[in-house]
């Protein structure tokens, strides 16, 4: 197997894709596909990740309501499938599986796709050429209240997490995919998400915001002793939807010195919400250049949210990324801050959670 070649000047580290999700879901459904061949199947694999300059990225681990849902369809927030409860027991055994996946690939890559277990080793897998990886929970049903689950996927090489998806879990109470709507739904985190707030500074592990609804944001900003991260969240200012965050959350994060990464989904970046694929490349910048006045230049990355959303028609998967590249350059952004925005964000980010 090949080393990784970045096609572009500019590599890109991606804050979330749920890849791991899409391939073990086509292994259940017994259609399985070769991540290292070419395909038409999903936005990610790694033939069309060395077309489009993408150097690695957050690899999702993430245990949906519904396996057989499209992710590609607006959600009903009143259908109760959408955001079902997942047992603890159900997700930890769907959560290994995911893993066992990553490590195959591993395996099978000789060396081309590397789980990285601290910044060093991301970043030295990005200067050699091979796909960087970090794992990262989406919703943390599968972890038990004594985060002995959460020890032992550290050392698989869990490095970030979000406590919840859209749903309720015993941690806390995400937001429905709703539009025009606000975040502040719900209580905030229960005493067992404060105790993992502590648990993941304790670690080292990266502390995620998206999908948790606004007191448990806020909870989070007042337990939590590192930057306050959204990994794939957009400016609410722009899009109102319920997962994208307020002026006073991006505030907030900027005073952490934290980090947003820019969804890809075009319900969470159209001003209208709508899913119309038609939509314009150049809105990401717009959301770009938002966040950039909002919370400065060293504060803003991606997070396409790659194999769980519907990117626009001009970004229909990875190979898009140069085009992107290309659309911030055009709306001025210099060289220094697209490099920023594509990886060098996201690195220092999980070097202050890590230290």
């Amino acid at each position: 197997m090949p080393h990784f070649e970045n096609s572009q000047s500019i590599p890109v580290f991606d804050g979330h894709n749920d890849t791991l999700l899409k391939l073990v879901i086509e292994d259940i459904q017994k259609k399985p596909r070769s991540f290292f061949e070419r395909s038409t199947k999903g936005h990610l694999d790694f033939e069309r990740a060395q077309d489009g300059g993408f150097a690695g990225g957050l690899f999702a681990l993430f245990v949906p309501s519904d396996p057989n849902q499209d992710f590609s369809k607006p959600f009903n927030p009143k259908d109760p499938n959408s955001y079902r409860p997942v047992p603890q027991k159900d997700a930890l055994s769907f959560t290994y599986r995911m893993i066992e996946k990553a490590e195959l690939l591993a395996g099978e890559s000789e060396g081309g796709f590397k789980i990285c277990k601290s910044p060093e080793e991301l970043r030295d897998a990005i200067k050699t050429g091979q796909m960087a990886v970090s794992l990262h929970i989406e919703g943390a049903e599968a972890i038990d209240d004594e985060f002995y689950v959460l020890e032992d996927l550290y050392k698989r090489g869990l490095r970030s997490l979000g406590p919840v998806w859209s749903r309720e879990n015993i941690f806390g109470y995400g937001v429905p995919m709703d539009h025009p709507a606000s975040p502040d739904i719900g209580p905030g985190l229960t005493e067992a998400g404060r105790d993992l707030v502590r648990a993941c500074n304790r670690l080292g592990i990266l502390l995620d915001t998206s999908h948790l609804n606004e007191k448990g944001f806020w909870d989070v900003a007042r337990i939590t002793d590192r930057p306050i991260i959204a990994s794939h969240s957009n400016a609410h200012a722009i899009c109102a939807s319920s997962r994208n965050l307020t002026d006073k959350q991006l505030d907030a994060i900027k005073e952490s010195g934290g980090l947003v990464g820019i969804n890809f989904h075009i319900a969470f970046l159209r001003p209208d919400g709508a899913y119309n694929r038609d939509t314009p490349i150049d809105v990401i910048a717009d959301h770009a250049a938002y966040l950039i006045d909002r919370l400065g230049e060293d504060h803003v990355a991606l997070g396409s949210d790659f194999d769980g959303c519907l990117p626009p028609k001009d970004l229909a998967d990875v190979t898009g990324l140069p085009r992107l590249l290309e659309t911030f350059s055009e709306r001025g952004f210099s060289d220094s801050v697209i490099g920023k925005l594509a990886y060098k964000n996201w690195l220092s980010a999980l070097e202050t959670a890590a230290a």
